[in-house]
């Protein structure tokens, strides 16, 4: 299995400026989400698997948490079923 991809949130943030296309995937629960997010859409850790049709394999697929953690094991889930999805964890998470 390929090493899990990351990103940093400047190179994020520059993403965004530059239009770059990518899918933004939050994977904390809902009530978390509620207080705080950057964003994409809200697939909680537990349903990545179930969900999985609603990621693009087009595009680089960033997946995000609190601290960085929950996303990466979601990416671990999804590499060994999806192995060609282009998945990137947000290193650190949001922080909040």
């Amino acid at each position: 299995m390929p090493p899990i991809g990351s990103i940093d949130q400047p190179t994020l943030t520059s993403w965004t400026e530059q239009a770059i296309a990518f899918q933004l995937v939050d994977v904390r629960e809902e009530h978390e989400r509620k207080r705080f997010h950057i964003g994409g859409i809200h697939i909680p850790l537990g349903e990545i698997l179930k969900r999985v049709d609603e990621l693009d394999p087009e595009l680089p697929i960033v997946l995000y948490c609190r601290k960085g953690i929950r996303s990466q094991i979601a990416i671990q889930r999804l590499q060994n079923q999806f192995p060609d999805l282009n998945l990137l964890n947000l290193t650190g998470g949001i922080g909040t």
